[in-house]
């Protein structure tokens, strides 16, 4: 494994190379054009159900919309817990590092990510769309208490790998899909190109607290994310998305959550994530793979 510092040092030379302001390198005022989607229709939670059959083509396009809607706003209370723990990394090293200038300049990214979804979810929202769900008070404590208090240790860079490698996954098959609206697309092309660096600093010091942690920490740190996993798909899914459009929400989530077609997609997604915790050897023992095989994070089948 390269040196903290090697890999401090290239990923600044990377962010040197490859940064954007999106206030400058997304054309915020260009109108929604209506033959474009925001989602595509495979990936929208009920996409291959008997209630998607029953759903008129607006629906399903505003469900696409406001579903992004809500991953968005769930992006930017993720990011602001990972500023937070990024902020107390730079407090606990030696200022003058590489490890800490990368640091530092990963923090400004994503203030600018967070900056670029708001504006994003401003840009989407028309006069007359009902109030868009947003992330409950408890899950913005939560994350905040999170970022402030959880040790810097496994269990937060396998945190924050769970948020961004699953996410950057969803916007890998949309920044090119010409069927989807092209500011969503920029954005999402912004977003995977600098996530590539903040991923591989979150690997690299995931690998160096795995190495470091004792034998109780790892252990509660398999049994959190193997939770993590299972419940995931119901941070996934807000019933205020579906009422939105007409439906019933709790007859609606019921159908998201069995629908093969939504696991499959969230399997897909994750596949690098799960073999990177594999890796890390945080997927093992018998009741922590047991609550991965039942997540929608896995295949269902393995």
């Amino acid at each position: 494994m390269k040196s903290r510092e090697a890999t401090a040092l290239r990923l600044l030379r990377s962010s040197a190379d490859k940064s954007y302001d999106p206030d400058v390198d997304i054309d915020w005022d260009a109108p929604e054009l209506p033959d474009k989607l925001f989602l595509p229709e495979e990936l929208v939670t009920l996409y291959g159900t008997p209630l998607w059959e029953t759903m008129t083509d607006q629906q399903k396009r505003d469900l696409g919309r406001y579903e992004l809607a809500w991953i968005t706003s769930q992006g930017i209370m993720a990011e602001l817990g990972l500023m937070t723990m990024l902020v107390r990394v730079a407090s606990m090293h030696d200022p003058t590092t590489s490890h800490v200038h990368y640091a530092l300049t990963e923090v400004a990214d994503e203030c600018r990510h967070s900056t670029m979804f708001s504006r994003g979810l401003e840009a989407h929202t028309r006069p007359d769309d009902p109030d868009l769900p947003r992330p409950p008070r408890w899950m913005i404590r939560g994350a905040r208490l999170m970022g402030a208090l959880l040790p810097i240790g496994p269990l937060s860079w396998a945190g924050t790998l769970l948020v961004e490698d699953i996410l950057d996954k969803l916007q890998r098959e949309t920044m090119n899909d010409e069927s989807i609206q092209p500011r969503v697309r920029m954005v999402n092309r912004i977003h995977v190109i600098e996530e590539a660096r903040h991923m591989t600093y979150a690997r690299d010091e995931l690998t160096r607290s795995v190495e470091r942690a004792g034998p109780v920490t790892l252990a509660l740190t398999r049994l959190i994310l193997g939770v993590l996993a299972l419940t995931n798909p119901l941070l996934q899914m807000h019933p205020r998305v579906y009422k939105d459009v007409g439906l019933d929400p709790y007859e609606a989530r019921r159908q998201a959550l069995a629908n093969p077609h939504r696991r499959q997609a969230m399997a897909r997604h994750s596949e690098r994530f799960v073999a990177t915790m594999e890796e890390a050897g945080l997927i093992k023992g018998r009741v922590t793979t047991a609550l991965w095989r039942r997540s929608d994070l896995t295949p269902r089948s393995a």
